[in-house]
């Protein structure tokens, strides 16, 4: 009951405004006609493709993979790491250590034992002797020359050649410029230039920057006046062209949007959700038929033969055939894996006793002795502290058959 109330609210055309246009209502039913008339091919052939590739994943993808995956690891990984362990890592290793010891060693050694020495005390020890003993006191010498002697003899030459400088250049110079040049300079062009600008550029100035001054705010006002009188025209003319679009286009697109095309394109949505439905459940009961038809008329007759008939034969040739036949093999194998033990011993025998023949027996065996060591014999009464005692009831059975 849930079920068909759950599938029945879902099936059901969702509800609209209220004083939806009549176009809607006119349009409904034939458009959602045709978009299932549309819709249920595709949707069939939708979940077929989708039925097939859940199918073809499950029985030939995934063991295809499995197969992949194993020969992958037999063919390559595992002979990958056979090869990685027992060839490729002694072949790196004995590289290493080649390498260590043709490239490495000798020239630790060289540096070691011929560059170090040969640096140190053929290089290093002659230069410091001769920096510390040589250099260092020559050098302590030049610096007490310099300080002692040359410095002041050149602090003197300096002083004296800084007066004359200052005397014949420096003196002069000052002179001429203070007395000569400032003068000249100042009361012959500096004051004419500034009462020239003073008494004549600025007032000139001032009279021409008024007048253009003036003549800018006339033309401003009557730019202001033609630029208003055009913006008048222009919002004029404007508002006019604006309600012809709005009159003529905008209108007419609106009401053909909102009257025709939403509607239309609501409905063609609606119906191809409800027929998108309507067709899964279509396209659910066919292939519920189909499954039904081929577990009917090819899984059932198939698993009724299975059960009914091979179950039954498999079972009698099973316990008829291959039973009393894998046990008669078994028999066969034990009897034949016995005769071939008694051959052996048979051929064993043979051999010793053939070994005995030519090469005579030990000498153990002719004085009577037991072989190994015993711990007590009866020939002997020789005793081995360490050795365990061995049984005396078949020497005594063999030594009164023999006096008997």
């Amino acid at each position: 009951m849930d079920s068909d109330a759950h599938y029945g609210r879902h099936q059901a055309p969702q509800g609209y405004e209220p004083g939806e246009s009549i176009l809607a209502t006119l349009i409904r039913i034939p458009v959602r006609i045709v978009v299932l008339v549309l819709v249920l091919p595709a949707r069939l052939l939708w979940d077929a493709l989708t039925a097939l590739w859940h199918g073809a994943g499950r029985v030939l993808l995934r063991p295809l993979g499995r197969a992949l995956l194993w020969l992958a690891d037999t063919l390559l990984l595992t002979p990958l790491t056979w090869l990685y362990t027992w060839v490729l890592a002694p072949l790196g290793k004995a590289a290493a250590w080649l390498a260590v010891a043709l490239l490495v060693w000798p020239w630790t050694g060289l540096w070691r034992y011929v560059i170090v020495p040969v640096a140190r005390y053929g290089v290093a020890v002659p230069a410091v002797w001769l920096y510390t003993h040589v250099l260092t006191p020559l050098g302590r010498g030049l610096r007490w020359t310099g300080t002692a002697l040359l410095a002041p003899a050149a602090r003197a030459l300096a002083t004296a050649l800084a007066r004359l400088f200052t005397v014949l250049v420096i003196v002069p110079l000052g002179s001429g410029w203070r007395y000569v040049l400032v003068p000249v300079v100042r009361y012959g062009l500096v004051v004419p230039v500034v009462w020239l600008y003073t008494g004549v550029l600025t007032p000139l100035g001032r009279g021409a920057a008024w007048v253009l001054t003036r003549l800018w705010q006339g033309t401003e006002w009557l730019l202001d006046q033609v630029w208003r009188g055009l913006a008048a025209t222009g919002r004029g003319v404007g508002l006019a062209v604006a309600w012809l679009v709005v009159t003529l286009v905008v209108a007419p697109l609106s009401w053909t949007y909102r009257r025709i095309l939403v509607p239309v394109g609501r409905e063609i949505g609606d119906a191809l959700a409800v027929a998108w439905r309507i067709a899964g459940y279509v396209s659910r009961a066919v292939g519920r038929a189909l499954a039904w038809l081929v577990l009917t008329l090819l899984v059932a007759p198939v698993a009724w033969g299975y059960r009914t008939l091979c179950t039954p034969v498999g079972h009698f040739l099973r316990d008829s055939l291959w039973v009393p036949a894998r046990r008669a093999a078994a028999e066969a194998g034990r009897a034949a894996r016995t005769a071939l033990a008694s051959v052996r011993e048979t051929v064993r025998r043979a051999r010793r006793d053939a070994w005995r023949a030519l090469g005579g027996s030990p000498a153990a065996a002719r004085s009577g002795e037991p072989r190994g060591v015993p711990a007590r014999t009866l020939g002997s009464t020789t005793t081995v502290p360490s050795a365990a005692q061995a049984s005396e009831t078949p020497l005594l059975g063999e030594k009164i058959a023999g006096r008997g």
